[in-house]
């Protein structure tokens, strides 16, 4: 498993350092997050959000009005998937599936329509009709072996969680949450390292002006 350590390693080298700033300045501080949430072995809440600013740190950028922070994302992760020569990104989703990523995918509180309805008092179940569809949707990726869709399923799960955290929708250290927050925390462990790692294969890659650069 990649760690920060391996990825500093990395930043250093040589075809690194004469890459442009704005991809040093990207990546420096997503490592540095990842470092910090690496300490994190007993706070899942803190480890999450760590980790999520590791990775907003390494797709943040200026967007227009009509891109939602979703979109952004998906878009991100389409470039990894063609950059990842080594399909690495793909390994690691599809092995895990059966596990932390499976459970994500099959529990509700994580699907952002079935809080929708709660708020809305919609007695319909149009929430359950379109949990049972994005359910089967990843299994067709699963079978299909489709990364891109799998991958926008699970973060899809992942900013509901990272909105309950960040917007102080969610107690620290609740009960009620932990299910997902650890699959999270397992999910984001292992693909935000690749996700750095595929970036750094790749030295000088336009990603991007950096939002808030250094001055």
């Amino acid at each position: 498993m990649i760690d920060a350590g391996t990825l500093k390693d990395l930043l250093h080298r040589d075809v690194a350092q004469a890459a442009p700033e704005t991809w040093r300045v990207r990546l420096h501080r997503a490592i540095s997050w990842l470092v910090r949430s690496e300490r994190e072995t007993a706070d899942d809440d803190a480890c999450f959000i760590f980790q999520w600013i590791a990775l907003n740190a390494a797709y943040a950028r200026e967007f227009s009005r009509e891109e939602s922070e979703r979109e952004r994302l998906r878009q991100f992760h389409a470039r990894l998937i063609a950059l990842d020569a080594q399909a690495r990104l793909h390994d690691a989703l599809f092995r895990q599936f059966s596990g932390p990523i499976r459970t994500l995918i099959e529990n509700k509180f994580v699907f952002e329509p079935f809080w929708t309805a709660l708020r809305e008092h919609d007695a319909s179940e149009r929430w359950e009709t379109s949990f049972s569809g994005s359910r089967k949707a990843a299994l067709a990726a699963l079978m299909n072996k489709d990364t891109a869709a799998v991958l926008s399923i699970v973060f899809d799960r992942l900013y509901v969680l990272r909105n309950q955290l960040v917007h102080g929708a969610a107690t620290w250290n609740s009960k009620v949450n932990r299910a997902q927050l650890r699959d999270g925390v397992a999910i984001l462990r292992t693909l935000v390292p690749l996700v750095l790692a595929v970036m750094l294969e790749h030295p000088g890659e336009d990603f991007g002006e950096v939002l808030y650069p250094v001055v």
